[in-house]
C-alpha cells in the first residue's frame, strides 16, 4: 500500500491549489516545497510587483490629481515603507496558503523532492509512494548568454530587483514582455529613468499589434529602443545594434534582465525518471497526464502557459481527473490554452484573451474587427478624462460571427478581462455577446460596445 494518495511536487500555485482540491476530496496529500509555499508568484513575483505597483500608482495619482480637484503638497514616497508594505503582503499570503493546506488535511514537507519514476518520490533521501505524483516546479528566469551579463553584480533579474534598496536613478530593461513592461513602468512612476531595448519590432508579442502600440505610447517616461540585439554588456551600458545593425549604447546604472522564464525540468529527476520532456517543457495532454503512468505535471514546467492562473486552471484539471477520471472526462475537463487570459499590470495596464487578428489570419480565418476606445465608458471617462489611454479590439471569425479575441488597454483590463475569457470558452458568438447584460457605468462595457461596432 502506498504511502500517500498523491504526491504533490511544487508549493506555487498549480501544486498547492491541487492540493487543496485533493485534501478537500478525501485524499492522503503530501505536498513537497523546498523554499516558501507560494512559489514563484507570490513570493518573487506576481504579488510583490503588484504591492510595489499599487504604491507607484498612488504616487503617480497623488502627483497628477490637480485636474480632479485634487491637490496634495510635498507628495514623497519611502522605499523603505513602500518594501515593508510589499514584504507584508506576501507574508500574509503566504501563512494563508499554509492554512489553506492545513484545512484541507495536506501534509507539508519543507524538502527537496526527486521524482525517482512512477509512484515513487525521494524527500531529502527518504523514500515516499503514492498512487498519483503531480509535478509543479515550476520555472526560472532566462539568462542568455549576452558577454559582460554573466557574474555582474549590476545586471539582475526580476528577483534581484524587488530586493533592490533604493530606486536607481537609471534603469536598463532588456525584454518588452510582461515582465519588462511592469518594472519599467513601475520604476519610472518613481523617478527613474528607464529605457527598454526589445528585439522584436513590437512589445508584448502575444498583444494585438494595435493596442501594443497604444501601450507603447502611453508609457510616456519610458525611451523604447524596438528590433534591436543586445551584443554585449560594459558594467551596466548595455551595448546594442538596432535594424540598421547600427551599434546603441544605452547608460544605466542597473540592468534588468527580463527576456522571460523557462520551465524548470532539471535537478528534480526528470531525465532519470524517464519522463518526456520537450524543448517547452514536460510534455502532457490536455488532462496534464505525462508519459508516465500516474505522473501529472501542472503550471510553468509544462510549458503551456507560464501563468498562475494557467498554473491553477492546470492543477484543478489534474486534480479532477484524479478524484473521478469518469466524470472529469464527462464534464470535459480539458486545458483549453487560447481561453487563458493574460494580463499587465503597468500605467495604463493591458489585458486579453484569445487570438491577435495577425494570428486568427495565420490560422486561416477571414476576420473582421472593431477597435473602439473606452472614452465609450462614462466610468472611464469620469476616472481618466476622454484622451486617457484606453481601448478595446474585438476579433471574430467574419463567416461564423465566433469570438476569436479580445485585447483591452486601459483602466480595469485585468479585472474585466474574465468575461472574455468566458465568451471564448463557451463558444459564444458576437451575436451572443449582443445579448449579454453588461452593468453601467463600467469599464467592461467597451466589450459590450466592441460588439456592436462589427460589421454584420
Amino acid at each position: 500500500m502506498a504511502d500517500y494518495d498523491v504526491i504533490v511536487l511544487g508549493g506555487g500555485p498549480g501544486g498547492y491549489l491541487a492540493a487543496e482540491r485533493l485534501g478537500h476530496a478525501g485524499k492522503k496529500v503530501l505536498l513537497v516545497e523546498k523554499d516558501a509555499l507560494g512559489g514563484t508568484c507570490l513570493n518573487v513575483g506576481c504579488i510583490p510587483t503588484k504591492s510595489l505597483l499599487n504604491s507607484a500608482k498612488l504616487y503617480e495619482h497623488a502627483r497628477h490629481s490637480a485636474p480632479f480637484g485634487v491637490t496634495a503638497e510635498n507628495v514623497a514616497y519611502d522605499w523603505g515603507v513602500v518594501q515593508a508594505w510589499k514584504a507584508d503582503v506576501v507574508g500574509k499570503l503566504v501563512a494563508g496558503v499554509g492554512a489553506a493546506e492545513k484545512r484541507a488535511g495536506v501534509e507539508v514537507a519543507k524538502a527537496h523532492g526527486t521524482l525517482v519514476g512512477p509512484g515513487v518520490v525521494e524527500v531529502d533521501g527518504v523514500r515516499r509512494t503514492a498512487d498519483h505524483v503531480i509535478l509543479a516546479t515550476g520555472s526560472v528566469p532566462v539568462m542568455p548568454p549576452i558577454p559582460g551579463a554573466k557574474d555582474n553584480p549590476l545586471v539582475v533579474d526580476s528577483t534581484g530587483l524587488l530586493a533592490v534598496d533604493a530606486v536607481p536613478k537609471r534603469l536598463a530593461v532588456i525584454g518588452g514582455g510582461v515582465i519588462g513592461l511592469e518594472f519599467a513602468s513601475l520604476f519610472a512612476a518613481f523617478g527613474a529613468q528607464v529605457e527598454v531595448i526589445e528585439m522584436l519590432p513590437e512589445i508584448v508579442p502575444f498583444m494585438d499589434d494595435d493596442l501594443a502600440a497604444k501601450l507603447r505610447k502611453a508609457l510616456k517616461d519610458v525611451t523604447f529602443h524596438l528590433g534591436c540585439r543586445v551584443t554585449g554588456i560594459e558594467g551596466s551600458t548595455v551595448v546594442h545594434t538596432d535594424a540598421t545593425g547600427a551599434e546603441r549604447r544605452t547608460e544605466a546604472d542597473l540592468v534588468l534582465m527580463a527576456v522571460g522564464r523557462r520551465p524548470l525540468v532539471d535537478g528534480w529527476g526528470a531525465a532519470e525518471a524517464g519522463l518526456e520532456v520537450g524543448p517547452r517543457g514536460v510534455v502532457v495532454d490536455d488532462t496534464m497526464r505525462t508519459n508516465l503512468p500516474n505522473v501529472w505535471a501542472v503550471g510553468d514546467v509544462t510549458g503551456r502557459s507560464l501563468l498562475a492562473h494557467a498554473a491553477y486552471r492546470m492543477g484543478e484539471i489534474a486534480a479532477a481527473h484524479i478524484i473521478d477520471p469518469v466524470a472529469a472526462t464527462a464534464s470535459g475537463q480539458l486545458l483549453r490554452g487560447d481561453t487563458i487570459p493574460w494580463a499587465v499590470y503597468s500605467m495604463p495596464e493591458a489585458a486579453g484573451v484569445g487570438l491577435t487578428e495577425a494570428q486568427a489570419k495565420d490560422r486561416g480565418h477571414e476576420v473582421t474587427t472593431a477597435t473602439v476606445p473606452l472614452a465609450v465608458s462614462g466610468r472611464f471617462v469620469a476616472e481618466n478624462g476622454v484622451r486617457g489611454p484606453g481601448a478595446v479590439k474585438l476579433i471574430a471569425d467574419k463567416a461564423t460571427r465566433a469570438v476569436l479575441g479580445v485585447h483591452m488597454l486601459g483602466t480595469y483590463a485585468p479585472e474585466t478581462i474574465w468575461g472574455a475569457a468566458a465568451v471564448l470558452e463557451t463558444d459564444l458568438s458576437v451575436d451572443d455577446l449582443r445579448q449579454v447584460v453588461f452593468p453601467h457605468p463600467t469599464v467592461s462595457e467597451g466589450i459590450r460596445e466592441a460588439a456592436w461596432a462589427i460589421k454584420n
